[in-house]
């Protein structure tokens, strides 16, 4: 009895795992275009605000998304496996019903600053989980174009991480004379840290501490990245053009031809 439902349920696994992976394929390229219009609202509520038709746009596809999730997780057969990979993107769906249950309001009793502190939090959460939730979407689609990939990846981060940075470091701490008071000034500062030049201004604010410290790590390598795919290109240019010291496929092969043909001729003259 034991040994017959032991390939009853590997059979069941491997049918789950198998609709799982149909689903994912089917809505790629819908959840990749939703993911975009997510973020993009998030950039526009943190630097101009949404008014209640945008705002209830974002809602929609928030529980879109949520539907998406739980389906994806009552289908997968290794239901720890799959939280463990998706852990992030379950955290970016929480955020907004933080939101939309208005729990701030809650806790107004609590002191001012502490609640400053959970809404600067909560935003860094939700830019930290969007951005992760449209990188994911787009290496699903893009991950084999390789460097047309990390390029259109850099832009989202350069935007979205000046979106967050503006929402953190505008009048940081109260103080009217620092900051990044404009998003353009944001997204020039973001620029520099992408190229890895930095900037004068260092963020005041902890969140924003803590996204300039996942900037530069992305910066950094994505920075590695760039540097090993010019050197390729390179260094196959270089392969390519006989005149040069470096050896490519082509001369190698002619080598090889003259070492057959040379073996061919020592064996003539021995017979």
């Amino acid at each position: 009895m034991n040994e017959q439902s032991f390939p009853l349920q590997d059979r069941i696994v491997d049918e789950r795992r198998t609709l799982l992976q149909q689903l994912q394929e089917w809505l790629e390229i819908p959840m990749l275009v939703l993911a975009f219009i997510w973020l993009a609202l998030i950039v526009v509520e943190i630097v101009w605000g949404l008014n209640p038709l945008v705002e209830s746009v974002g809602y929609i596809i928030w529980v879109i998304f949520i539907l998406d999730f739980i389906l994806e997780f009552w289908l997968a057969p290794e239901k720890l496996d799959y939280l463990k990979k998706n852990w992030l993107s379950g955290i970016a769906l929480i955020a907004p019903a933080l939101r939309a249950l208005r729990l701030v309001r809650v806790v107004r009793l609590a002191r001012l600053g502490r609640i400053a502190g959970m809404s600067r939090g909560l935003r860094l959460l939700r830019v930290l989980s969007s951005v992760n939730r449209g990188m994911r979407a787009l290496g699903a689609t893009m991950r084999r174009r390789g460097f047309g990939y990390v390029l259109l990846l850099t832009l989202i981060v350069t935007f979205a991480g000046a979106a967050g940075m503006y929402g953190f470091e505008n009048n940081p701490n109260n103080n009217p004379e620092g900051g990044l008071h404009s998003y353009g000034a944001a997204v020039w500062w973001t620029a520099m840290i992408m190229t890895t030049m930095g900037s004068e201004y260092w963020p005041q604010t902890a969140e924003g501490r803590v996204l300039c410290f996942f900037l530069a790590l992305y910066s950094f390598a994505m920075f590695g990245y760039v540097t090993a795919t010019l050197a390729t290109f390179f260094v196959g240019r270089d392969a390519e053009n006989p005149d040069t010291e470096i050896a490519g496929a082509e001369s190698i092969s002619g080598l090889r031809a003259e070492i057959a043909a040379l073996r061919e001729e020592i064996q003539g003259l021995r017979k």
